[in-house]
């Protein structure tokens, strides 16, 4: 479960915003195993909102719950074992430019202590599910924007998520591609993993009948059920 009461959030990446909050008064409730898509303008909020699902940022007002837990109350400790049951496919996508394709999926098994043969058969088989089983050894500038996208798709999967964020993950994938992704998605949905996709692609949102959520100049417009 996600739960926002009255949560406000004034601060964007450090430095405090200018005017009103980036996010401001946003009330709501996502059941756990649930798929939202997240939909507004650009500037709405979208990326804010997920940055506060993800625990980069905390709110400056209200309160946010996530997997049961109040973050509010938690201890920095606990905030970071819970951050790493949350998968997420970031617009920048984060990959590491002095690692290759395998190292970059690797990482968040390493840090949890997968052991090498159980992390190895994890990335050999996702990386073949996503067409990039010839690209393990490629440094991230080696790649396509495609290919890279794929690689934060497939880094934020491999740990099998309580809760999956992706900010417009479609952006840089070929049609067929994004219809895969999106299947992935609702399989891990119907698997008890709780989905927010931030996007723009209309014809996803025609297409996939989920309910949406909708952000407009920082404020909740709406929850649209399906």
């Amino acid at each position: 479960m996600i739960r926002f009461r009255n949560v406000s959030y004034r601060h964007e990446r450090g430095r405090r915003a200018q005017g009103r909050p980036v996010l401001e008064g946003i009330t709501l409730d996502i059941p756990q195993g649930s798929f939202h898509w997240l939909t507004g303008p650009s500037g709405a909020g979208k990326s804010s909102l997920l940055r506060l699902m993800h625990l980069e940022s905390l709110p400056d007002e209200g309160q946010v719950e996530l997997l049961g837990v109040d973050i509010r109350t938690a201890k920095r400790r606990q905030r970071a074992l819970l951050r790493q049951k949350i998968g997420f496919i970031p617009q920048d996508l984060r990959l590491l430019s002095e690692l290759d394709v395998f190292d970059n999926i690797a990482l968040p098994l390493r840090l949890a202590g997968g052991t090498r043969e159980t992390i190895e058969a994890e990335i050999l088989s996702i990386l073949d599910w996503l067409g990039l089983g010839s690209k393990k050894n490629a440094l991230p500038d080696q790649l396509s924007g495609g290919e890279r996208q794929r690689v934060a798709i497939a880094r934020a999967l491999v740990m099998r998520p309580s809760l999956l964020l992706a900010d417009e993950p479609t952006n840089a994938l070929a049609e067929g591609q994004s219809w895969q992704l999106v299947e992935a998605l609702q399989a891990l949905s119907r698997s008890g993993t709780t989905v927010v996709v931030a996007t723009h692609n209309e014809a996803l949102l025609r297409a996939v009948d989920y309910p949406s959520i909708a952000l407009k100049n920082g404020r909740l417009a709406g929850i649209t059920p399906r």
